[in-house]
């Protein structure tokens, strides 16, 4: 017999209209051994206003307000995670039968019981109740996975480069540990001249709408980048996407997209309502001098994308693209930690020249501080070139 059940009070609820059979139960339940609250309801009405959980109900199929599968429905939809035992009179076992399939865990027929029978019953039926539930809980834990990994494929993609001199570290961490990603994007490709393009974005919202928004978004910037379609007419037609593809009119997105001249030299940046890029150098982090514009969706047609900003890259420099998920967390003194701390604390760590370490130990700081506080999702895109 399962020993937590055994070992532990067990709440059990009758629902019986019959006074003979109530006391013939209650002393079957003496002798069964299992200990733990007894209730009672003469009616479905009755026990469906009782407020307390149980652990089992035994339930009459013939009751003044509820007969057969129906009652059995309106149990299960009251209770769905509780074990149920439907009882029966012994004309009527094809019932109980018909219960079981229906979503009992067992049926008794009345006359027929004695304490040891209802207690291994009671028992058993918790467990397999448990065990249903626990095998439902990993079978909707693997689609999820499953559901996660189409996701990562979509928002966390391979860049489509072919300079040898470029390395690229992304870092995408969902909000609060969620196994679900939400709606930041990122990625990159080089055209056929050798310039570099990026796009890093952020889809308001941490759910599966705005997962799936930022998938079409990426996909539909890296097909519009590859065409050779500029960058405001790019951030118009991503505009249109989202408008069309969103469920609600409120939901916006920020996003920044980047080109690097083939002799990385100057970048031009066009931002609708996301921070800007960091120029990172040794010793120092700094946004680059960009001008802002409207986020995608927030307005529908009235954006002016077609103001680029022109910024000169020193030699060796990086570039780290982000959302806003890394600076609106907490620090240390339970203050938001702001972008402008953010800047001083990629300052402070850019004299680390592995860009991958750079990254991971920009991430661990931000983390730490926050100690798992915030809600937000955060992504990181850094590009940096060996010297020649």
């Amino acid at each position: 017999m399962p020993a937590d059940v055994r070992q532990g009070d067990v709440a059990v609820l009758l629902i019986e209209d019959d006074p003979a059979d109530v006391l013939l139960t209650r002393e079957h339940l003496v002798d069964s051994g299992i200990t733990g609250r007894f209730d009672q309801a003469g009616s479905l009405a009755e026990a469906l206003s009782v407020l307390t959980l149980p652990d089992c109900v035994l339930l009459d199929l013939h009751l003044p307000d509820g007969r057969g599968l129906d009652a059995l429905r309106r149990v299960l939809d009251r209770w769905p995670e509780t074990a149920v035992v439907v009882l029966t009179g012994l004309d009527d076992a094809t019932m109980g039968a018909a219960a079981v399939a229906a979503g009992a865990q067992d049926y008794l027929v009345k006359g027929h019981v004695d304490g040891l029978l209802l207690g291994r019953t009671i028992e058993y039926a918790i467990h397999r109740r448990r065990a249903h539930s626990a095998e439902r809980q990993l079978r909707e834990s693997r689609l999820q996975t499953r559901e996660n990994d189409r996701l990562q494929r979509g928002l966390l993609p391979t860049p489509l480069t072919t300079d040898a001199a470029l390395t690229v570290v992304s870092r995408y961490v969902p909000g609060r540990g969620r196994s679900l990603l939400g709606g930041d994007f990122f990625d990159l490709v080089q055209d056929d001249d050798g310039a570099v393009h990026a796009v890093i974005g952020d889809v308001c919202g941490n759910g599966p709408d705005e997962a799936a928004i930022g998938v079409g978004l990426r996909v539909g910037w890296r097909t519009l980048t590859l065409a050779g379609v500029g960058k405001a007419i790019r951030m118009r037609l991503l505009e249109r996407v989202l408008v069309a593809e969103r469920p609600h009119d409120g939901m916006f997105a920020t996003a920044c997209t980047i080109r690097v001249d083939p002799d990385r030299s100057r970048v031009v940046v066009v931002s609708a309502g996301h921070p800007a890029p960091l120029i990172i150098t040794p010793g120092h982090a700094q946004p680059a001098p960009i001008r802002h514009h409207l986020a995608l969706g927030m307005f529908p047609g009235r954006g002016r994308w077609q103001e680029e900003s022109v910024v000169d890259l020193p030699a060796g420099a990086g570039l780290l693209l982000f959302t806003d998920g890394v600076y609106e967390g907490f620090s240390d003194d339970g203050t938001r930690l702001g972008e402008q701390r953010f800047v001083e604390l990629a300052t402070r760590l850019s004299t680390i020249t592995d860009p991958g370490e750079y990254v991971s130990a920009l991430l661990a700081e931000v983390q730490r501080g926050d100690d798992g506080r915030h809600s937000d999702d955060t992504a990181l895109l850094y590009l940096t070139w060996l010297s020649p």
